[in-house]
């Protein structure tokens, strides 16, 4: 307690003194950056956007909503006149049940995304699909992304694979420490061709990361990452990783017949 003999002005600045002291116990500090996280991890050589659809559909509705995708989206990725491509489609096999995941690429950022859209708000075809398609929904999300620069880019394969989408959920303020750490790891984890693409979210969902793998078969993805532990380095990666993350989640997923993703 203060002594009640000294004047109010300095008690009362003791008492400010002593609360930010107090303060400054539970306030992190926080370096300032000169750039955001997403210049500073993304590739700087290309222009590209993704966009990852989750699409949770009504189970007695699967087989004609994988049908009406097979008939429609090829035809988008095929058209010259819409700069967009897409990378893979698939149905989960073990994770979230009759769920679709779309993943677009957009070849030159934001402007090229909003070409797409209002092309497709006047093609009747696309229009046609959306009305068919929402019928056989529960619900649906998207985030818009952006590649790692140290990850491959996602090119069509033959296959047949299966594929898994790892997601975490980061605390924010770590996306560069977690970038740092993997720009080192995923040389680790190139020896069976099975990284596919390293992407984090911009749009929708925030500090989310997603990492997308392709395998023969459970197998040898057990093997695949059991093996990855023998790795000089690894066991320090995900001991340095794992406090970054808030929620983690994965999806194991088959290709739909028009996949370039095989």
């Amino acid at each position: 307690t203060l002594a009640t003999n000294y004047p109010i002005e300095l008690r009362l600045k003791v008492v400010e003194n002593s609360d930010s002291w107090f303060k400054s116990l539970f306030v992190r500090k926080v370096d300032p950056r000169k750039d955001a996280h997403s210049h500073l991890l993304a590739k700087k050589e290309d222009n590209n956007l993704y966009k990852i659809q989750f699409h949770n559909v009504k189970p007695e509705c699967l087989d004609d909503y994988n049908k009406l995708c097979e008939d429609v989206l090829p035809s988008i990725h095929a058209d010259p006149d819409y700069p967009c491509e897409l990378v893979g489609t698939w149905n989960t096999w073990y994770g979230e049940q009759d769920q679709a995941v779309h993943l677009w690429r957009y070849r030159g950022g934001y402007p090229a995304l909003t070409e797409v859209m209002n092309k497709l708000r006047k093609n009747k075809a696309f229009m046609e699909y959306r009305e068919k398609r929402g019928r056989m929904l529960l619900s649906r999300r998207n985030q818009l992304l952006l590649e790692f620069s140290f990850w491959n880019e996602p090119v069509p394969r033959p296959g047949p694979s299966i594929y898994e989408l790892r997601s975490y959920q980061l605390r924010p303020g770590t996306m560069i420490e977690w970038g740092n750490y993997w720009a080192r790891a995923i040389e680790l984890r190139q020896q069976n061709n099975e990284a596919v693409g390293g992407f984090f979210s911009q749009i929708g969902s925030l500090y989310m990361v997603h990492h997308l793998w392709a395998y023969k078969d459970l197998q040898s993805r057990e093997e695949t990452r059991n093996a990855a532990w023998h790795h000089e380095g690894w066991d320090e990666v995900v001991y340095y990783t794992v406090p970054l993350i808030q929620h983690m989640e994965s999806r194991i997923m088959i290709p739909m017949k028009t996949s370039p993703l095989k």
